[in-house]
């Protein structure tokens, strides 16, 4: 007889090895990668650099341990060495090292004095641009040492400078011309010509939205011409020729919006001088652009989030819009070409296969280069299915249901827990997602039905569809997520008397607002999540663009204030629903004081709550221990109270 399949255990859930960071090889014929797990160890993760042929004819290898797991490896312009991060896990700096194709002895090539955030090989051979934080000075150590550590709030977070290592010295030049802005993306024209910089005049996040700048910067004599301002979180820019010379084609929120879907600008850019201005190359597209690939001098090949599954597209240089090449169902990401651009590599993931490394021609088939994690096929998942429907206003709107693993569509009705993804502008793919955060196979494992909507604010859906979040959180997208639910105990999956909800970061948001606005759930679990939107303004690392979402700031006089409307925090004293409290200590993004807050008036009121903090995390869970904990908690949490 056959043996029964496994049930997941966190452990086996957290210590499942993952693929990050795919680089095809400019010659196409060799997949570089990342994996990352902790395998049992404590503590953060740890990283490794994998190689597989591209066309499947040779199994991975594992080139590198000790890589770390924030820098992805990049090929050298020859295709025959490999750059990536290497840290120890008692070190704080990682380091930039290189290694053989065919592997041999790792060389570092920067010190810990250089804290390496990410890196480029130039086209010469012979040079690699760095972003990297300044090192402390002897004077600054001394006075560390001493304990006199005082920090002025506006330098607390150094600049990722753009610097250029030569390979030959191993001498390190700062470019100068930038002074201290903060760099965060960078490419360089497919002759060998300048580098595109996009940079922020600060590196506080909230505070350096509003100033993002694109500026040439030539790698010999390390000159620096300004482009001019761009959008709102400007990134992955590229290069490619037009009959009218050479353009340079960016992602950035639609302009002139701070909160809404990201869109392909696009720029002639001048022999001299500043740049005319940018063209939206996405507008009006009922889908979104994610990520862009330079090829060589061609059109840029991008991925768009197309409602539950991902587009590969090319742009078409006679029309200037974008043409769809292939449409996978569920998730791809991390999109790299070779220089022919013949041949691309990504990252990819269906309803029951966790994201792997795979490669293909652009519009043909993709095939699976890796088998990160093995284990995870032994067991029986939940049975994940595609949702449509309206919205009470007729809005189409998409989502996944998962069904309680070995059950089918007769059965029913089952707890339901709707678990809200987080941005706003994010989204549930059909992909297979399995942690603390991405939770619903983890619960249907246990019994549960999952739901997971795709509620206006997020992204797939085009531009219009994502602005609706602006200063409006807890509207339309709340009632888009109610509508799911109806939708589920109309058709006797969901038990109306055992609805839960978790989320985390703005998903904790809806779920806190959830408990604050309805008595329909009997449990909550809110993750990272917002309770006061003038707190998150004036506290939060986004600042100005959580004050757009949450509709004012406290700075505005004293009120009434939109933002109180919209903060859960605003109706504590009518929730009954029990809520457990997820939360990192070293959380900047939403910092600590919004589950403080919450958790103080739910203890006022007298609702069974519990604050759970996680010590040395941020906006999500790292460390092993933390991992296993928050998984542990989610089910016990549900079990008791639905």
């Amino acid at each position: 007889m056959p043996h029964p399949a496994p049930e997941p255990t966190a452990e086996l859930v957290v210590d499942a090895a993952a693929a990050v960071a795919p680089a095809l090889s400019p010659d196409g014929l060799l997949v570089a990668y990342g994996v990352v797990g902790h395998g049992g160890r404590p503590g953060r993760p740890y990283g490794s650099v994998w190689v597989v042929a591209a066309d499947g004819g040779s199994a991975p290898r594992r080139l590198a341990e000790g890589a770390s797991p924030d820098l992805a490896p990049k090929w050298a312009p020859d295709s025959a060495t490999l750059f990536f991060g290497a840290e120890d896990p008692g070190r704080s700096t990682v380091r930039l090292a290189r290694i053989g194709r065919d592997g041999g002895a790792v060389q570092e090539l920067t010190d810990r004095h250089v804290a390496v955030l990410d890196h480029w090989p130039l086209l010469d051979g012979r040079t690699v641009a760095l972003l990297a934080e300044d090192g402390p000075t002897a004077e600054q150590e001394r006075r560390a040492a001493e304990g006199d550590d005082a920090t002025v709030w506006g330098r607390r977070l150094p600049p990722a400078r753009l610097r250029l290592l030569d390979l030959g010295t191993g001498g390190l030049r700062t470019v100068a011309g930038l002074g201290d802005r903060h760099v965060v993306a960078l490419s360089q024209r497919p002759d060998g010509g300048p580098l595109a910089v996009l940079s922020l005049a600060t590196a506080e996040p909230g505070a350096g939205a509003l100033t993002a700048r694109l500026d040439l910067v030539d790698p010999g004599s390390a000159a620096v011409r300004e482009l001019g301002p761009v959008g709102v979180e400007a990134g992955s820019p590229v290069w490619w020729r037009h009959e009218d010379g050479w353009h340079l084609a960016h992602l950035a929120v639609t302009p002139p919006h701070l909160v809404g879907g990201l869109a392909v600008l696009d720029t002639l850019v001048p022999e001299h001088g500043p740049a005319a201005g940018h063209r939206n190359l996405t507008a009006g597209l009922p889908y979104c652009p994610a990520e862009l690939a330079q090829v060589a001098d061609g059109p840029p090949l991008a991925l768009f989030a197309d409602g539950l599954d991902t587009a590969l597209h090319r742009l078409d240089p006679r029309s200037l819009r974008f043409r769809r090449l292939s449409r996978f169902p569920g998730l791809l990401a991390g999109l790299t070409a070779s220089r022919s651009g013949a041949g691309v590599a990504l990252l990819a993931s269906t309803a029951y296969a966790p994201k792997d490394v795979h490669a293909g021609a652009p519009g043909g088939e993709l095939t699976r280069l890796a088998d990160t994690a093995p284990e995870l096929r032994a067991v029986r998942w939940g049975v994940q299915e595609r949702l449509e429907y309206r919205a009470r206003d007729g809005l189409r709107l998409d989502g996944l249901l998962i069904r309680p693993a070995g059950t089918g569509p007769a059965d029913g009705p089952f707890p339901l827990v709707t678990v809200v993804h987080g941005g706003p502008y994010g989204r549930c793919a059909d992909e297979f997602a399995l942690s603390p955060v991405d939770c619903g196979q983890w619960l249907a494992t246990a019994g549960y039905a999952v739901f997971l909507p795709n509620p206006r604010g997020g992204s797939g859906h085009g531009h219009a569809f994502a602005a609706t979040a602006a200063g409006a959180v807890g509207g339309d997208e709340w009632h888009d997520v109610l509508d799911g639910i109806d939708l589920l105990v109309a058709r006797g999956v969901a038990d109306p008397g055992r609805l839960g909800i978790s989320g985390w970061s703005h998903g904790g948001f809806l779920a806190a607002w959830a408990v604050a606005r309805s008595d329909r759930f009997g449990a909550a679990v809110m993750g990272a999540g917002i309770s006061d939107w003038g707190m998150q303004a004036g506290t939060g690392d986004w600042g100005l663009l959580d004050a757009e979402l949450g509709g004012s700031t406290g700075w505005e006089g004293p009120g009434p204030h939109l933002h109180d409307r919209n903060s859960p925090i605003s109706y504590a004293a009518a929730i009954r629903t029990p809520v457990l409290l997820l939360h990192g200590e070293q959380d900047t993004n939403v910092p600590l004081g919004q589950a403080v807050h919450f958790h103080r008036a739910l203890r006022h009121f007298g609702v069974d709550h519990e604050l759970v903090v996680y010590p040395r995390e941020g906006h999500g869970l790292d460390e092993r221990a933390h991992r296993l904990d928050a998984l542990h908690r989610l089910r016990t949490w549900f079990a008791r109270h639905l």
